[in-house]
Parts: structure tokens; C-alpha cells; sequence
């Protein structure tokens, strides 16, 4: 009987290397891309500040004129500490964004209307030919002998200067549609309705939130010059008041607000833009 040598025994593997977590290790790098974009996107604030802040300690510019930016913030904290600043910039924000709103709500639809319909355009260009070409604060005093001093005449004031950019861009947008698009929608039997709601709104959107931007400016800047004429209460009555009392500091404090808020509506309407059109595909390059 021949003895068969037991074959020998394999070495046991070794163990598995535990997996790395993989979103750990990408958090750091993408907090350090998210500052560093954060960073470039701040380099020409900061160079504005470093220069606001130098041109009048250097004698380049009286700083009774022209305080520098330390002077400015601190009695921008000051407004704020003491409660002015807030009562000022909800007095403006109830007016503006109610104008703003009330802009969208008549002129998205109206512009639609417009420019899905030729004969309503044809009926309608030559009294849209004649308003657009009016400036909204030439027509403040017609607002104020109509709708007196108070609040009315102010949120319609913004109200008819945030419409035009809106409607015309809504237009615009109708009318600027692919006809490509369109043919090949009612070559697949699409009625009028499925149709609109489909291609010609949806192709629509970017032209509309253009036009509701520059309109989320207009309602600012619009705003701001109705109260520096009467009001008393608002960012526009504020700058002209220290203005009036050459509280120079408090005047450049009421700008920044200004300034701040133009920027942070208009990061919205960037946000809700993109909200309203996931399918656009970004071209642009680095």
C-alpha cells in the first residue's frame, strides 16, 4: 500500500483591505474648490475695499467726502444697532418686492398673450411702442397728484417700471422660439394648448427670467429715487436725509444697503432661474 503525501495546506489569504471612504476623502477637496471659487469671485470686492479704504487715508480725496470704508461700517452698525436700519429696509423691501411681484403676476401672462397671438400684437404694439419709451420717474409726479404721498403711489410707480423690462423680454421669448421646435411639436399632432405648454413655455423661461432680473433691479433703483422725493421711512429717504444733515458716513451706509440687496435679489432670481430651466446645459468655459 503506497502512502499518498496529504497535499500541503494552502496559506490563508490575507484579509481584505478595508475600503476608504471615498465621500471623506472628497469633502476637503471640495470645500478647498468651493473657497477657492468663493475667493476669485471676491478678489475685485476686496480690491474696491482695500482702495475705498486707502484713497482717503492717503489725502487723494477729502475724507469728509469720502470717509473711508472703517468710518462707513461702523455707522452702518450703528443704523443697524439702533433699529433705523431695519425699519429703512423693511419700508423698502414691503414696497419694492410688492411691485416686483405684482409685475410678474400682469406682465408674464400679458407678454405670453402677446407674443403667442399676432393679432393681439398688432393691436397692441403702437401703445407699447408709446409707454416703453417713457421713463418711469418722469411719470412720478402724474402717480403722486393721482394716488397721493402714501404707499400706493410707490408700489405703482415700481410696479410700471418692473413691467416693461418683463413684458418685453416674455415677447421676446415667445417670438424667439425655435420654428424647428415647433414644426416638429405639431408634426406629432400636439394641439395649441400641449404645444404651448411644452415647447414655447419651456423654450421661454431663460428670456423671462432675464427680463425678471433686470426688472428685480428697476424696482431697487426706481424705488430708492421715489423716496428720496416723499417718504419718510426707506433706504431712498434714508441717503437723503444724511445727505441733508451731511452725515456723510450714514449716507454711503444707506448705499451699501442698496447695493447689498440689488445683489442678494438678484442671486434669487439667478437660483430660481436655474430651478425653472435644469435642462439648459452650461457652454461656457473656464
Amino acid at each position: 500500500m503506497v502512502d499518498v503525501a496529504a497535499p500541503p495546506a494552502r496559506p490563508a489569504a490575507p484579509p481584505a483591505p478595508t475600503p476608504t471612504p471615498v465621500v471623506a476623502s472628497r469633502r476637503p477637496g471640495r470645500l478647498l474648490t468651493l473657497g477657492g471659487r468663493a475667493l476669485h469671485r471676491s478678489v475685485a470686492l476686496l480690491a474696491l475695499a482695500a482702495v475705498w479704504e486707502t484713497v482717503p487715508r492717503t489725502g487723494l480725496v477729502d475724507r469728509v467726502f469720502l470717509p473711508p470704508l472703517s468710518e462707513v461700517l461702523v455707522a452702518w452698525w450703528e443704523l443697524l444697532r439702533s433699529g433705523q436700519l431695519a425699519d429703512h429696509v423693511g419700508a423698502s423691501l414691503t414696497r419694492s418686492l410688492t411691485g416686483l411681484a405684482l409685475a410678474v403676476v400682469t406682465a408674464i401672462p400679458l407678454g405670453l398673450l402677446i407674443g403667442w397671438y399676432r393679432p393681439l400684437a398688432d393691436l397692441l404694439s403702437p401703445l407699447l411702442e408709446v409707454f416703453r419709451n417713457t421713463a418711469a420717474l418722469a411719470l412720478l409726479p402724474v402717480f403722486v397728484l393721482i394716488l397721493g404721498l402714501g404707499e400706493t403711489s410707490k408700489i405703482a410707480l415700481v410696479l410700471y417700471a418692473c413691467s416693461w423690462p418683463i413684458l418685453l423680454n416674455t415677447i421676446a421669448g415667445v417670438k424667439g422660439v425655435d420654428p424647428l421646435l415647433v414644426r416638429s411639436a405639431r408634426s406629432m399632432g400636439l394641439n395649441h394648448l400641449r404645444l404651448f405648454q411644452k415647447v414655447i413655455l419651456p423654450a421661454s423661461v431663460p428670456t423671462i427670467f432675464t427680463g425678471v432680473r433686470l426688472a428685480g433691479a428697476y424696482s431697487i433703483l426706481v424705488l430708492v429715487a421715489a423716496e428720496m422725493v416723499g417718504a419718510k421711512a426707506g433706504l431712498g429717504y434714508l441717503v437723503n436725509y444724511a445727505q441733508y444733515n451731511f452725515a456723510i458716513p450714514d449716507m454711503y451706509a444707506g448705499i451699501i444697503t442698496i447695493s447689498a440687496i440689488g445683489l442678494v435679489v438678484n442671486q434669487l432670481l439667478v437660483a430660481g432661474e436655474r430651478r425653472f430651466s435644469t435642462w439648459r446645459v452650461d457652454v461656457t468655459t473656464a
